[in-house]
């Protein structure tokens, strides 16, 4: 079935005569009526009775308008979804962010770059370092965020975006918001709760550990809006990056002697083609001040 003869048989459908379909498609009456036949051929039966001075549709032709006319505007839908990516009226950013990195740092950069096109679309997905990793082999997101990817696939580029510390963050109801600053003894007795998500959760473990810090006593916790509700109902502790969003309910200090930072980096595929909205994102993540961001946080 060719998407013409579907257009020639919807034509004659709305004008129920076969001269007048042929010239509102710019084509002669035999080649419309050509085709009409061989469409015919290939759905078993007539869809029109040729009567004069009036085409009839005939059973089958009832039965087929519906489903022709759907086929016809989801094809013409998608010729001119492609014609409005082409010409850049439509962008589409698929990018794929590790669970420990929170989403507010992308936040201006898609403010900025949904100005740029008359429609947007973004596609956001989640998962651990392996995860991001699968995203962009796949082909499933053009851009990844993590601290860092598992695995050693060669065909990964990589550009550091910023170096960030970790901070204690407690409920401001905890005896520990009232301090500026957090020693290792004062974390003897705290229970902890455990980001198992983030790529530097068993490094931070194990640094804490060598203070004679006892995370083992802990509850593991699998995503931020989890360890949020749990930090403010007093439960436990636990340390996060820098650059975690947090509300007013909860107090952030730095861990006099914690040494574990981690940085932040932006993947791409080498050699694979960008649509022009991962392009201009990248430009804009690599061309920033996150220095100054980070300051800002602070």
């Amino acid at each position: 079935m060719e998407m013409h003869q579907v257009r020639y048989f919807l034509a004659v459908t709305r004008t129920l005569n076969f001269t007048r379909a042929a010239d509102e498609c710019n084509v002669t009456q035999p080649s419309l009526t050509r085709a009409i036949k061989q469409l015919e051929a290939e759905l078993g039966g007539d869809l029109f009775r040729r009567e004069r001075p009036a085409a009839q549709l005939t059973e089958l032709g009832l039965r087929m308008h519906p489903l022709l006319q759907q086929c016809y505007d989801a094809a013409s839908g998608a010729r001119m979804l492609a014609s409005s990516f082409k010409s850049g009226e439509i962008g589409a950013l698929r990018i794929a962010l590790s669970h420990s990195v929170d989403l507010s740092i992308l936040v201006p950069f898609l403010d900025q770059i949904r100005r740029q096109f008359s429609q947007l679309e973004f596609r956001f997905l989640r998962g651990n370092s392996e995860e991001v990793g699968e995203y962009l082999k796949k082909g499933d997101a053009e851009l990844g965020i993590a601290a860092e990817l598992g695995g050693d696939w060669d065909r990964l580029d990589t550009w550091p975006l910023f170096t960030e510390d970790f901070d204690l963050v407690v409920s401001r109801r905890h005896p520990l918001a009232e301090r500026d600053t957090i020693s290792f003894n004062d974390l003897q007795t705290e229970q902890w709760l455990s980001r198992n998500y983030c790529e530097h959760s068993a490094s931070l473990s194990r640094s804490l550990r060598e203070h004679g810090v006892a995370v083992d006593r802990n509850h593991e916790v699998s995503s931020e809006r989890d360890l949020i509700e749990l930090l403010e109902a007093d439960i436990g502790v636990a340390v996060v990056p820098h650059t975690a969003s947090l509300p007013t309910t909860l107090k952030r200090a730095p861990v006099e002697g914690l040494e574990s930072r981690r940085t932040v980096h932006l993947y791409g595929v080498a050699g694979r083609e960008r649509t022009a909205v991962a392009s201009a994102v990248m430009r804009m993540l690599r061309g920033s001040d996150w220095q100054q961001f980070l300051s800002r946080i602070a």
